[in-house]
C-alpha cells in the first residue's frame, strides 16, 4: 500500500505547475526575471561569439573560487566542534549581513549609478537602468524562493515538494541558492576587469562566507550526521558561486547598459537575501543587540576594505 501511494505521488515537473497556478503573482515575477536574465544573456553570448572574449572573464571566475574556498574554511571547524553559542553566531551572521548591505552599497549600486550615467549622459536615466536591474533581481529571488524547496525558522518548509525533504536538508538548499547571488555579483563587479570594484566585493563576500560555511556543517552535525560528512556537504554549498560568477560576468559583458543593469541585479538579489533571510535569523533567539552590532561591525569593516582596496 506505501509504495502504491509513493508510486501514485506527482512528479517535480507537476509539482511546480501546480505551484505555479497557486502562485500566480510569484510564478509572473519568476518568468519576467528570467527572460530579463535571458535577454541580458543572449546579447553577451552573441558578442561572445563575435570573437569578443568579456575582459573579467578569468578575474570573475577566481573570484567565484574564492567565494567557495571561503565556504569550505569555514566548514571545517565543524569536524572537531559540535556547535557555537548561540549568541555568538547571531553576531557573526549579524556581521555577515553588514558586509553583504555593505558590498550590496560601495561595490555594486555606485559603481552602477555612475556607469549608467556616464552612458546616458543623465544621472537620472542612469538610476533608473540600476533599479529596473535590482527589481529584475528581486523577482529572480522571489521566484526561487518560490519554488526551490527550501526551509525558513519561522514559516517552515517552503516551495513544491518540500514535504519530501527533511528539514536539515531544506536549510542546505537554501543555503545553496543563497550562493547564487553572491557568485553572480562576483561576475558582474569583474566583467569589465575593474579591480577597484571586483576586489573589495569579492573580499567581503569571501569573508562572510566563513560563517556561511560553519552554519550549514554545524546544522548537519547537529542533526546526526557525520563530521566528514557534514563538512563535504557544507562545501558543496559553494559550489554555486564559481558557477553564479560566471552567469554574472556573461551577463554583464555584452551591450553596455547590461553592466549597470547587472550590477544592480546583484545589489537586489543580496540586499533581498539579507532582508529576507539572514537578520531575520539572526533575531529570532533573542539576540537582537549582539546580532546588530556585528552588523554595523560587518558594514564598517566593508566600508573600510572599499576604501582601502577600491
Amino acid at each position: 500500500m506505501d509504495a502504491e501511494l509513493v508510486a501514485r505521488k506527482p512528479g517535480w515537473a507537476a509539482l511546480w505547475f501546480e505551484h505555479a497556478r497557486a502562485h500566480k503573482p510569484a510564478a509572473f515575477g519568476f518568468v519576467v526575471a528570467l527572460c530579463g536574465v535571458l535577454v541580458l544573456l543572449v546579447q553577451s553570448v552573441v558578442q561572445l561569439a563575435s570573437g569578443s572574449a568579456a575582459p573579467g572573464l578569468r578575474l570573475a571566475l577566481l573570484g567565484g573560487v574564492a567565494g567557495f574556498a571561503a565556504t569550505g574554511l569555514g566548514a571545517l571547524p565543524a569536524l572537531v566542534l559540535r556547535g557555537l553559542p548561540q549568541r555568538l553566531e547571531d553576531s557573526l551572521l549579524g556581521m555577515a549581513a553588514g558586509m553583504m548591505l555593505a558590498a550590496s552599497a560601495f561595490s555594486l549600486l555606485l559603481p552602477g549609478l555612475e556607469a549608467g550615467a556616464a552612458q546616458l549622459s543623465s544621472k537620472p536615466l542612469g538610476a533608473g537602468v540600476v533599479v529596473i536591474g535590482m527589481a529584475l533581481g528581486v523577482l529572480l529571488m522571489l521566484g526561487l524562493d518560490a519554488f526551490i524547496p527550501h526551509a525558513h525558522e519561522t514559516t517552515g518548509p517552503c516551495g513544491p515538494g518540500a514535504d519530501r525533504c527533511s528539514r536539515i536538508w531544506l536549510f542546505v538548499f537554501a543555503i545553496a541558492v543563497h550562493n547564487l547571488p553572491e557568485g553572480m555579483a562576483i561576475g558582474v563587479s569583474f566583467s569589465q576587469g575593474d579591480m577597484a570594484v571586483g576586489l573589495p566585493l569579492t573580499s567581503a563576500i569571501a569573508l562572510q562566507d566563513i560563517p556561511e560555511g560553519l552554519a550549514v556543517a554545524l546544522a548537519l552535525r547537529a542533526a546526526g550526521f557525520a563530521p566528514p560528512f557534514a563538512v563535504l556537504v557544507a562545501i558543496a554549498t559553494g559550489l554555486l558561486e564559481p558557477l553564479g560568477a560566471l552567469l554574472g560576468v556573461g551577463l554583464s559583458s555584452g551591450l553596455a547598459l547590461a553592466y549597470p543593469a547587472g550590477l544592480g541585479l546583484a545589489a537586489g538579489a543580496m540586499i533581498f537575501v539579507v532582508s529576507h533571510e539572514v537578520i531575520p535569523e539572526t533575531h529570532r533567539n533573542g539576540h537582537q543587540t549582539p546580532a546588530t552590532l556585528g552588523l554595523m561591525a560587518g558594514f564598517a569593516l566593508m566600508m573600510v576594505l572599499d576604501t582601502a582596496l577600491g
